[in-house]
C-alpha cells in the first residue's frame, strides 16, 4: 500500500466492524508502484521506455510516486521514429528536464542513414523501432525494459504478463510466459535475455484517464480537442508530412480532431472529436466502443496478427 493510498468505506453489517477497500484506481497504482519497486530490487539495469504518450507518462508518474522523495532510479529510453508530433517531443523534452532525468535515444533515422534499415514503401516507420530498439537494450545493458503496454489495447497485448521474457534476440515466445500468482513476478533470465516489464497491464484506457483526471497530470495538447490539417486515408484522419502525405487524390481539410494514441505520425489517426476537457475525454471515451488502436492506428491493421508478429520479433 503507498502513502497516497486511500481507503474507502464500503459498509458493513448494522453494529458490527465498517469493511474498507482501496478504491478501484487505488488499487492499480498499488500494484504499480510495486511492481516499480519489485523491479529496483530484482534487476540491475532497468529503464523506461518513454515517448511523451500519455501511457508512459502515466507511467513514469507512478515511477516518481514509487520512489519519492528520491530520485527515480532509471533512465529513460525513446525510440525516436523521425516522424513523431513536435508537440509530443517537445513535452519529452520538458518532462526530462523538470524532473532531471537521463533520456537515451534510439533513432529510427540514424539506422536508415547507416544503410542498416530501409524505408518502407508507405512510409510508416513504426515497424522499423523493432532494431533501434534491441540495439539500445544490447549496448546499455538493460536488463528490464518498462513498457506502457495494456492488455485492453490489442489481443497480442492481452497474452502477455506483468514480466514477460525476452530471448537473445529480443522476440517473445507465449508459451514461455510464466505464472504470476499472487503478484509473484519471476525475473530470472538468462545472460542476453531481458524482461519488459508492464505496470499498466491491467488498466484500461477509461482507467488512464480518470487517474489523469485525479492526479492532475499535463498531457501533450494534441491529446485534446484542436483544429488540425488532416487528409482521409483508409478511414483514417492522418497528418501531413514528409513521411509521404497526402499523396494525389488526397485532400487537406482542417477538422476539430484530437488523438487517443500517439506515435509515428505515418499511421497514427486523429478522430473527430469536440472534447476540449479532461471530463469531456472521459465521457467520450465511456461511450466509445472501439479500442483506442483498433481506431487509430494503421500499423495494427496490416494483417489480424500485426502485433503479435512484431512482439515475436522484439517490438513492445
Amino acid at each position: 500500500m503507498t502513502t497516497a493510498t486511500v481507503l474507502t468505506e464500503t459498509g458493513g453489517e448494522p453494529g458490527g466492524d465498517s469493511l474498507y477497500a482501496l478504491s478501484h484506481l487505488d488499487a492499480l497504482e498499488s500494484e504499480a508502484v510495486h511492481i516499480f519497486r519489485e523491479v529496483a530490487g530484482e534487476f540491475e539495469r532497468p529503464v523506461i521506455l518513454f515517448s511523451g504518450g500519455k501511457d508512459s507518462i502515466v507511467m513514469l508518474h507512478l515511477a516518481l510516486k514509487a520512489f519519492a522523495p528520491a530520485a527515480v532510479p532509471f533512465s529513460l529510453l525513446h525510440v525516436d521514429t523521425g516522424h513523431n508530433f513536435p508537440e509530443v517531443l517537445d513535452y519529452r523534452d520538458r518532462t526530462v528536464e523538470r524532473h532531471g532525468l537521463r533520456l537515451h535515444i534510439a533513432s529510427v533515422q540514424e539506422f536508415i542513414d547507416r544503410g542498416e534499415l530501409r524505408e518502407r514503401p508507405d512510409g510508416t516507420r513504426n515497424p522499423l523501432q523493432t532494431v533501434p530498439l534491441l540495439d539500445a537494450i544490447e549496448k546499455s545493458r538493460f536488463d528490464a525494459v518498462f513498457g506502457g503496454g495494456r492488455r485492453d489495447e490489442e489481443k497480442a497485448r492481452a497474452k502477455e504478463r506483468v514480466f514477460s521474457l525476452r530471448d537473445e534476440f529480443g522476440g517473445w515466445d507465449p508459451r514461455r510466459q510464466r505464472p504470476e500468482l499472487w503478484q509473484l513476478y519471476n525475473g530470472k533470465h538468462s545472460p542476453g535475455e531481458h524482461v519488459r516489464v508492464f505496470p499498466l497491464s491491467n488498466w484500461t484506457e477509461l482507467d488512464v484517464w480518470q487517474y489523469i483526471a485525479r492526479e492532475k497530470i499535463e498531457l501533450p495538447a494534441i491529446y485534446y480537442a484542436h483544429e488540425r490539417e488532416v487528409f482521409a486515408r483508409n478511414g483514417m484522419w492522418l497528418a501531413p508530412g514528409e513521411w509521404g502525405g497526402p499523396k494525389d487524390g488526397e485532400r487537406l481539410e482542417t477538422r476539430q480532431v484530437r488523438y487517443r494514441t500517439v506515435g509515428d505520425m505515418s499511421c497514427t489517426g486523429a478522430v473527430d472529436s469536440d472534447a476540449e476537457t479532461i471530463e469531456a475525454v472521459i465521457t467520450e471515451i465511456a461511450a466509445s466502443r472501439l479500442t483506442e488502436r483498433g481506431a487509430t492506428r494503421a500499423d495494427d491493421k496490416m494483417s489480424e496478427a500485426a502485433m503479435e508478429d512484431r512482439k515475436r520479433e522484439g517490438y513492445f
